[in-house]
């Protein structure tokens, strides 16, 4: 590699941080969300990008039923430069009904935010995600939200942390009361006090006043009893807490804790500038050939979601890539690994939500959004120069089956284009009765939400209305050595054989006792809850 390619790579990939947001719904994720983009400049007003001169309505929650329901149901890439970083923000779907597409969009990141509502503390889903950025080995940054509303005490929140999740904790900063007594954090990094103003639903930047520790003037701003009360926490955190520890941090062994209120903007530029100082740049990646650096010269990367019609007036189908190592450019020309043949990248495009550009050229750590005529799959690994594949994205095993029927023949040919589409993505799994008869596509869900998502884009994006049928399973089998070994076990009962995309054999059981039974009367037989 030319030295001139090398520093290229390297001052790039310095200057890069890429991160996913984990939360249970309604800690106000999508509300951080914005409020880091309005600090990071891209957006001028929450809720208002800015994208070719011109306002428009676009937020992290792009899709129609997001905005009616109020949650995130699928994933986004928003990109943003602050002080002189190129940030990466994956979004991630809340609800736990869509924690697949969560589970992929990590696959991605190279840290994690782990929202908490300051009331509720950790919660189910937030537990959940917690464990697969564990696996991970992900750097984890706490941000306790809400600080505004009545809530639990910073030191019982920093315990339960401790406590249940097993990580050290280090509060950055530290919160000077809570509810409506909250005046705003002290930052342990500068030893300074910020004092914030509200100001209507935090959609602009807000002033700060900032005030050195010990400096008299601080009792015009907070009361002397709930002024001690913080020295007195802070001295406590200073002689048996933490010590700050980046190595353990980057380990993922310790979270490095912010506390502030998103809707009100307080502490979140303190969090942003941390969070660039402490968290890891991209990161080298496991392969079937080793662990690649991001220096590393030949350009590869990962398809981690597909999406269709962000673009509802082009009927577009977006792969979202992962670049990890090298150097992407416009209209290079790369290996597909899974099938062999080689692709034009062309038309590739910086994503920022539902809002588009196109660019020229990327690096490791960006995620690009590419055209995808058919040929990109989940997991799927381009590259140039040696032949690797990454890793693959686990998928779930589906506890929800119904069919997906079409009660109007004449919308026969949107019907099967919206099924088509809707499984490249993967956002729900679909899969087709092993009798050729039955014609109807079965949707096999890990939430009841999926099966409304799917009928509502049904109607809005192809102009099909549909009706579900369920099917009485509740356990999904892949059959490991295929047809041939299920041939040879015969007659099956208790289960309905159905196929899925890549035509593989699946058993659908009705309880767990029906699997145990059939591979106690047939210990040969290899079963596997995802494929």
């Amino acid at each position: 590699m030319s030295a001139i390619i090398e520093q290229e790579l390297l001052k790039a990939v310095n200057k890069r941080r890429n991160f996913a947001i984990i939360s249970h719904p309604d800690a106000g994720k999508t509300t951080l969300t914005e409020k880091l983009l309005l600090y990071g400049g891209a957006i001028h007003q929450a809720g208002a990008v800015k994208a070719r001169g011109e306002q428009r309505r676009v937020t992290s929650d792009w899709m129609e039923l997001e905005k009616q329901r109020g949650i995130s149901i699928t994933s986004t890439v928003l990109q943003f430069a602050y002080d002189d970083y190129h940030i990466n923000l994956l979004d991630t779907p809340g609800h736990q009904d869509f924690s697949e597409d969560t589970y992929r969009t990590l696959a991605a990141a190279d840290n994690a935010v782990m929202l908490i509502d300051a009331a509720k503390g950790l919660e189910p889903q937030t537990r959940k995600l917690f464990e697969v950025c564990k696996l991970r080995k992900l750097p984890i940054f706490t941000f306790v939200n809400k600080m505004d509303r009545p809530g639990r005490e910073a030191l019982e929140l920093l315990d339960e942390i401790e406590q249940e999740l097993g990580l050290k904790t280090y509060p950055v900063n530290y919160p000077i009361g809570n509810g409506d007594f909250f005046k705003g954090v002290f930052d342990r990094r500068k030893k300074a006090y910020h004092l914030f103003e509200k100001i209507a639903h935090g959609s602009k930047e807000i002033p700060e006043i900032i005030i050195p520790a010990g400096d008299d003037c601080l009792s015009k701003y907070i009361e002397q009893e709930l002024y001690e009360q913080t020295l007195e926490e802070i001295e406590i955190l200073s002689e048996i807490g933490e010590q700050f520890d980046l190595e353990a941090i980057h380990k993922g062994e310790m979270t490095p804790v912010f506390f502030g209120s998103a809707m009100t903007n307080f502490g979140v530029r303190l969090f942003l500038e941390s969070f660039l100082d402490y968290a890891l740049k991209p990161t080298p990646r496991k392969s079937d050939i080793g662990n690649l650096e991001p220096t590393h010269p030949d350009f590869s990367g990962f398809v981690f979601k597909l999406q269709a019609n962000m673009d509802p007036k082009h009927r577009d189908r977006v792969a979202f890539i992962r670049v990890c190592t090298g150097k992407f450019e416009k209209d290079m020309t790369v290996n597909h690994a899974r099938s062999g043949k080689t692709v034009r990248l062309s038309h590739p495009q910086k994503l920022f939500a539902q809002g588009r550009e196109s660019i020229e050229e990327a690096y490791p750590g960006d995620v690009i959004g590419l055209n995808n005529p058919g040929v990109f799959a989940i997991g799927d690994t381009i590259y140039l120069g040696q032949k690797l594949e990454y890793e693959g994205i686990p998928s779930f095993s589906p506890e929800l089956f119904c069919y997906l029927k079409n009660p109007n023949p004449s919308k026969f040919k949107q019907f099967q284009k919206g099924i088509g589409q809707l499984q490249e993505e993967g956002a729900i799994q679909i899969m087709y009765a092993a009798d050729d008869f039955i014609r109807d596509p079965i949707l096999a869900a890990v939430g009841q939400l999926q099966f409304e998502v799917v009928q509502f884009r049904m109607q809005s994006e192809y102009n099909v209305q549909t009706n579900l049928e369920p099917i009485p399973y509740k356990v999904a089998r892949w059959v490991v050595d295929g047809w041939d070994a299920l041939e040879k076990v015969g007659r099956v009962f208790n289960t309905m054989t159905v196929k899925d995309a890549l035509d593989r054999p699946v058993l659908l059981f009705r309880n767990e006792w029906n699997v145990n039974q059939l591979l106690a009367d047939h210990p040969d037989l290899k079963l596997s809850s995802a494929m």
